[in-house]
């Protein structure tokens, strides 16, 4: 019988003066108002695409979408413990080919900024680390120890050299504009008191002697030393932020959360578009921010056991671009919208003056204006429970609650963080195949170990971590007195936990096994080296077995055995399936599914482990572990076609606790709902105003719906201009409606993949209800 326990154990140069100064490097330097390239002040839109995070036949298109989106920049981490999993031993393979990741950017005519770290937490094992330092003699992580900065320098050095060697710099003509040392280190920092001032000032001069002739940033560093940029991270950084550390430093972002970090029992943090762009054009106005880079652009997935301690597979799925690469609307359209709104005030903001104007209590004008007579006006409504109406020039705008309306001319209006008129998708997974028979599995039974089985043994109970050596998420308690069956486990915000049980004993010896399992190594915090994870007393009737002889299994057997590998399977005895059971394998195979859509794997019937596809693991899953609401945190786990082959794909589970695979599904993720609405108040697509700078015609608001490729308007569910209520999420017809509301929008749009309805009375036919202000609200279906 077997306890399982989850367990997460978890050269300086100083410039000075205006705010002119540059600081030059070969063609890119810095002033206190924006990055400067090739002589260009520059306003710059960011978004973080980690490239092991998704497969390398997914990079073209997710960069392809974050530059239709109106980026300019692709900001990742390095990843060190992907890189150098032994020290000295470097692999840059498939997803971890960071140089053919950064010259795929290159191709598409973005910068990218590159997080070197090496530390970097990112909710991802150990922050980046690699284990082996951990066993390194005398090592203090992140600090002024000799050990750790040995390595540091050599992984930074090894990066930066690859980096020069491929020509990836700007000054070589690549697209590196920035580069990044350390990470959010400012957190930690007081936790090393004068080694930590000590380690941050030759952090800097390390990077620095690395001579890319490029800028060095730190994140959430206010002290960041002499030219290193000091940058913030955060969801509202122009109320938060303290700003540059010097008034010749400009003002940037490195991370404006999109969504937030999921642990396991909890549900995904929703930030909506509107908040996004309010407090991202905000800082830009507020605080002269010229760089801002959304974390995440795109998530993608924690393959393997990657993840950090109890963070789920599915990273950041809230982003603008999902888990699968797909376009979230309308987070990703509304934030299009805002990036081209800014860019026509961008010579404004980078060169102009700034003044500010009380409109009203909670209401302020933002004007910078030129020598060229140009003026960018941006009108504030800090007040969160009503519209109001502002006066601004002789001219009355209105104000939606928390909201920033951009007038490139201080004239006319051509967005509103507030008024989203980008669609609204609905993502939908559909069966395509069913593994709901018996007949489809096999079994293979995980043995639990017995005491004299083991080799390691121990006269007291040791720590996990340094005894797994994370080569496994599992190690065996393993000591001969008794026998029980239960189980138990912690949380990300409480990891240690306490197990109490009343259990049966036999005449004579009994056996006890402990299965104690990491869910991600700790990924933050001071002194990450001293952290422990495992079990730490075992107290039977009042005595204390913690010294006891204990015998020590690392893994599973089919761990050692490979059993989720074509060879590793065929060397074992499957048994066919019967009934559920715990520390079970489970196996079977399918054909690729037709199409070119993302596909996943439901999980919803099963409890906790880990799922592979044709010997590549395609994450953790933990359905069990509810959130509050009474639903798994993550039910799909996506299944990369990059890792199918056209014919007997195998997938394995292992499945810890009593799973059913019989209710397992291989489903196809599509966008089969489209929905817009907009009414008088909303400026008209930034695109539609024609010529830039011309603004002396004011086109009407439309309702724009599009389908995914191969994907056609099948269906007008809801259609009605006038006054209908609700949204997208709910509506219903108001008092005010034109009758042919429905019939008018279905001869636009159905057959078609996409379509465009004018928010005009003369396209509906005239004017049911004068005097009424009106909304036009389309829920349409993709077939």
């Amino acid at each position: 019988m077997v306890l399982l326990v989850w367990w997460s154990i978890i050269l300086l140069v100083v410039v000075s003066g205006g705010a002119n100064v540059v600081v030059e490097g070969a063609n890119v330097s810095y002033d206190g108002r924006s990055l400067i390239i090739d002589g260009h002040r520059k306003l710059l839109f960011s978004g973080s695409i980690h490239y092991p995070r998704s497969t390398p036949d997914m990079w073209p298109s997710l960069i392809a979408k974050a530059k239709q989106g109106g980026l300019d920049v692709i900001q990742t981490y390095v990843f060190w413990n992907l890189h150098e999993p032994q020290p000295g031993k470097y692999d840059f393979t498939g997803r971890n080919d960071i140089v053919s990741f950064i010259k795929q950017v290159q191709q598409q005519g973005l910068y990218v900024c590159l997080r070197i770290g090496p530390f970097i937490e990112a909710e991802w094992t150990y922050g980046g680390l690699p284990f082996w330092l951990h066993d390194v003699p005398g090592i203090v992580f992140r600090s002024n120890n000799r050990q750790f900065k040995l390595h540091m320098k050599n992984f930074t050095t090894k990066i930066v050299n690859m980096m020069k060697a491929e020509n990836l710099f700007n000054s070589q003509g690549g697209p590196i504009i920035l580069s990044q040392i350390e990470n959010e280190y400012q957190m930690v920092e007081g936790a090393y008191h004068e080694d930590g001032t000590r380690y941050l000032k030759w952090t800097a001069q390390m990077a620095v002697d690395q001579n890319t002739s490029e800028p060095w940033i730190m994140c959430k560093q206010d002290n960041a030393p002499g030219p290193m940029i000091n940058t913030c991270n955060g969801m509202r950084c122009a109320e938060t932020w303290k700003g540059p550390n010097s008034p010749n430093k400009p003002s940037m972002w490195t991370e404006n959360w999109t969504s937030f970090l999921q642990p396991y029992g909890e549900g995904p943090q929703m930030r909506s578009a509107q908040d996004l762009a309010f407090h991202t054009t905000l800082f830009i106005v507020k605080m002269n921010g010229s760089f801002v880079n959304y974390y995440m652009y795109h998530g993608g997935t924690n393959f393997g056991r990657t993840s950090a301690s109890f963070i789920i597979t599915g990273y950041y799925d809230q982003a603008p671009l999902d888990e699968y690469g797909m376009i979230r609307q309308p987070k990703y359209g509304h934030l299009k919208h805002m990036h081209a709104a800014l860019k026509l005030c961008s010579h404004a903001l980078l060169y102009g003056e700034l003044t500010t104007q009380h409109l009203g209590i909670n209401q302020e004008a933002y004007v910078y204006t030129g020598n060229l007579s140009e003026c960018a006006a941006f009108l504030l409504n800090n007040g969160s429970k009503k519209s109001v109406q502002v006066v601004f020039r002789n001219s009355t705008y209105s104000l939606p609650p928390k909201s920033i309306s951009i007038l490139p001319d201080c004239k006319n209006v051509v967005f509103n963080t507030a008024m989203v008129s980008t669609q609204v998708n609905t993502r939908s997974m559909q069966p395509i195949i069913r593994f709901n028979t018996p007949q489809q599995w096999e079994v293979f039974s995980e043995a639990v170990p017995q005491f004299d089985q083991t080799s390691l043994r121990s006269n007291t109970l040791l720590e996990q971590m340094n005894t797994t050596k994370d080569d496994s998420d599992y190690l065996w308690y393993i000591m001969s007195e008794l026998s029980w069956t239960c189980s138990t486990h912690g949380t990300r915000k409480v990891p240690n936990i306490t197990l109490k049980d009343t259990i049966s004993l036999s005449t004579g010896i009994n056996n006890i096994s402990f299965l104690n399992i990491m869910v991600g190594l700790p990924d933050s915090g001071p002194h990450m080296e001293r952290k422990h994870s495992g079990l730490r007393e075992v107290l039977i009737q009042g005595v204390n077995f913690t010294s006891h002889l204990w015998g020590y299994q690392v893994g599973l057997l089919g761990e050692k055995l490979s059993v989720y590998t074509a060879e590793g399977s065929s060397n074992v005895s499957w048994n066919q399936y019967e009934t559920p059971n715990m520390l079970t394998w489970y196996k079977t195979t399918f054909d690729m599914p037709e199409g070119d859509s993302p596909i996943v794997l439901n999980l919803g019937s099963m409890g906790k482990g880990e799922a592979w596809i044709n010997g590549q693991s395609i994450g953790r899953y933990w359905v069990s572990f509810k959130t509050p609401s009474g639903s798994p945190s993550q039910t799909w786990y996506n299944v990369p076609r990059y890792f199918l082959k056209p014919t007997g794909n195998l997938l394995v589970l292992f499945e810890e606790e009593y799973g059913n695979p019989l209710n397992i599904s291989l489903d196809s993720v599509s966008v089969n709902k489209v929905c817009g609405r907009v009414t008088d108040l909303h400026p008209p697509m930034i695109n539609s105003w024609g010529v830039r700078g011309h603004f002396h015609w004011r086109p009407w608001p439309r309702v724009h719906l599009r389908c995914p490729k191969k994907r056609i308007i099948s269906k007008i569910v809801f259609a009605s201009h006038g006054n209908p209520s609700g949204d997208c999420g709910s509506y219903s017809i108001g008092n005010c409606h034109s009758s042919n509301s429905k019939q008018i929008v279905e001869k636009a749009c159905l057959g078609r993949r996409q379509c465009s309805i004018s928010h005009t009375i003369e396209n509906f036919g005239g004017d049911p209800c004068p005097g009424t202000p009106k909304t036009l609200l389309v829920d349409a279906r993709c077939e």
